[in-house]
């Protein structure tokens, strides 16, 4: 019996019981994973000419919540001979080392790795981002750099999207699945500009919809499918010639941009990837495009540059950090909480010292002293408890609330 008759295709878990797998299987060991097989495939080359009629060799893919389902149910779709190398890129924690490569190499018939930095990308291969570590793409290799995070997230979506269409140009396919907030939508723009194909997975199908609805209000994509059948749907784009037409200057078909909005340039995509990987040309220059707001960046202070990309706005730092709007606002959240804390704790340090003065002031029998730290004591810890208190009052706007977005117009119809 071979691999794929191994594997059945199951059902969709509910949502809680689809979260709690994915975490169980992201989060345990390698125990008892059997052995899998090396393949043998052709390395993938950077761009040639188009007269040689070149095809779509490289597909990239960005997930997040649900994502771990949705890639094994994806990948077993795939044939052992798919003529293209993929990279995939799943929103997981820094804190455990993620089994994604041996789940899927187990799901479908390709070899799915961890790729050390600068491993040359191969046809037939799944290349998976591992933790902590940004997995990007170059011409004929992938690179894995500990960048800046994007979108309070390292490994994430869009600098393997943003990537692919520098190196790959029109011979990428770049595909989004189930997801929470935005990621992936930026990334996906950059890939058609440059030509590539868009593949973003029907909504209704997603365990969470997010991403690819976010997509689907900022431009107009080539494919929008259950993710059944959505493997053989790659596997005839991989086999097909990128058009003679195809140029890397494609353009954002059909994007539904607010007036005046703009699509990076290809200088501004350059320099973003300098800034991931540490060029030293690239990170002591402000960011290509945009303008200074008046917001600072949650993770390291530096001005963020605001830019509105087809409708969707974006803000970038010197040092390379960069978040959609609703991605600033949770780094915001976090900042801001910590900061909260922080003063928690120094009013409450404040406030002990002062009461460990006038104890010390009470031995040598200084009556005024002692009433003096005294009082400073209460009026500090007073402070100290309205700041608690508006720590813990749910004053931040709560994740929940900025994960599940505008309300879903046909949903507000049906009630």
């Amino acid at each position: 019996m071979n691999r794929k008759a191994m594997v059945e295709r199951k059902p969709l878990k509910s949502r809680r019981a689809c979260k709690r797998t994915s975490h169980a299987l992201l989060e345990k060991g390698t125990h008892g994973a059997v052995g899998i097989p090396k393949l043998q495939g052709a390395p993938l080359e950077g761009p040639i000419a188009m007269a040689r009629r070149d095809k779509h060799d490289l597909i990239v893919v960005g997930a997040s919540m649900g994502g771990v389902e949705a890639l094994m149910g994806l990948v077993e779709q795939f044939p052992k001979d798919l003529p293209a190398a993929v990279c995939i890129v799943l929103h997981i924690s820094a804190g455990h080392r993620s089994v994604l490569p041996e789940l899927l190499s187990r799901a479908g018939p390709l070899l799915a790795v961890h790729p050390k930095d600068g491993e040359p990308l191969t046809k037939g291969r799944i290349y998976v981002a591992p933790n902590d570590r940004h997995l990007l793409v170059e011409q004929g290799r992938v690179r894995v750099v500990k960048g800046p995070r994007e979108n309070n997230h390292r490994p994430a979506v869009d600098p393997l999207f943003r990537s692919a269409a520098l190196a790959y140009g029109p011979r990428v396919v770049g595909v989004v699945l189930t997801g929470a907030m935005d990621c992936g939508t930026a990334g996906l723009l950059a890939i058609q500009r440059q030509g590539g194909l868009t593949v973003v997975q029907e909504p209704a199908d997603a365990y969470c919809p997010d991403m690819p609805r976010s997509v689907l209000e900022h431009m107009k994509v080539d494919h929008c499918v259950p993710l059944e059948g959505m493997g053989a749907l790659l596997s005839r784009l991989a086999d097909s010639p990128v058009p003679r037409a195809a140029n890397g200057t494609k353009g954002t078909k059909g994007s539904k941009g607010s007036k005046g909005s703009k699509v990076r340039s290809s200088q501004g995509l350059k320099r973003e990837m300098g800034k991931l990987k540490g060029d030293p040309e690239a990170v002591n220059m402000p960011p290509a495009e945009g303008q200074p707001s008046h917001f600072s960046c949650p993770d390291c202070g530096g001005v963020l540059f605001e830019q509105d990309e087809q409708g969707q706005l974006r803000f970038d730092c010197r040092v390379g950090h960069a978040f959609t709007d609703n991605a600033l606002v949770l780094g915001q959240n976090r900042a801001l909480d910590v900061a909260l804390w922080a003063a928690v704790r120094s009013l409450e340090e404040n406030a002990a010292l002062a009461r460990r003065m006038a104890s010390h002031a009470r031995e040598r029998n200084h009556a005024h002293s002692v009433q003096r730290y005294e009082e400073r004591a209460r009026e500090v810890e007073h402070q100290a408890l309205l700041i608690r208190q508006v720590a813990m009052s749910g004053v931040l706007l709560p994740q929940e609330a900025v994960l599940a977005g505008p309300p879903d117009p046909q949903e507000q119809q049906s009630n």
